[in-house]
């Protein structure tokens, strides 16, 4: 699996693109703010011959789903995201005016993802795991060949997601990145929603928020 990452939005929110071998993709978090930084990341998946077929929110607060309704729009694919993340795929709009951005109702998921559940495009799988605390349904997404994981904004690189937003839990995002996250190889390579990929064996042992784990 080949992984690209390009950043969008006023808010940098990092969009992964998933390729196999064959030239089909899974796109994580479609971020693009406008038409301009739409027209970017299909201009990039055309220069590179793929073909998206796949569409993941690990979670839906405005900034993980800007581009979801474009990327319907020209690709016919609606996004995949966990049910408990309604109440933020509804109130998006009002969320972004908090933060001084506009956009358009995003479209209703074309389908919902459970802990658990395997998801695949071409040859390429996938294992959803629910991580909540930042957010009542974010996912990560695991690959357990490649081993990688795309944690949203549950874990970053030296930092956690904030919990202060509607559906936020301190102690409930903890708990998940140590009995969902941790608990994986420490050679995973984390790619996280916002900054620089880490490895779980790194933030076990650097991460400042898990101190007394040590």
């Amino acid at each position: 699996m080949e992984i690209f990452r390009l950043v969008f939005s006023p808010i940098d929110v990092n969009t992964y693109i998933l390729a196999d071998q064959d030239g089909k993709c899974a796109v994580i978090d479609c971020g693009c703010y406008d038409r301009a930084e739409f027209e970017r990341l299909t201009g990039f998946l055309e220069i590179r011959e793929l073909q998206p077929v796949l569409l993941l929110n690990t979670h839906c607060h405005l900034d993980h789903i800007f581009g979801n309704g474009m990327f319907l729009e020209r690709y016919n694919l609606g996004a995949f995201c966990h049910e408990e993340e309604e109440m933020n795929r509804r109130n998006c709009v009002q969320h972004a005016m908090l933060f001084g951005l506009t956009m358009d109702d995003p479209p209703v998921p074309s389908g919902l993802i459970n802990d658990g559940q395997s998801v695949s495009f071409g040859t390429v799988n996938l294992k959803a795991l629910h991580v909540p605390g930042h957010s009542p349904g974010s996912l990560a997404f695991y690959s357990e060949e490649d081993k990688v994981v795309f944690t949203g904004d549950a874990l970053f690189a030296g930092s956690i997601g904030r919990t202060d937003l509607p559906g936020g839990n301190y102690e409930v995002l903890l708990n998940s990145i140590r009995t969902r996250l941790f608990v994986l190889p420490p050679t995973t390579v984390v790619y996280p929603g916002h900054g620089e990929s880490t490895t779980i064996g790194d933030e076990m042992k650097f991460n400042p928020y898990f101190m007394s784990d040590r």
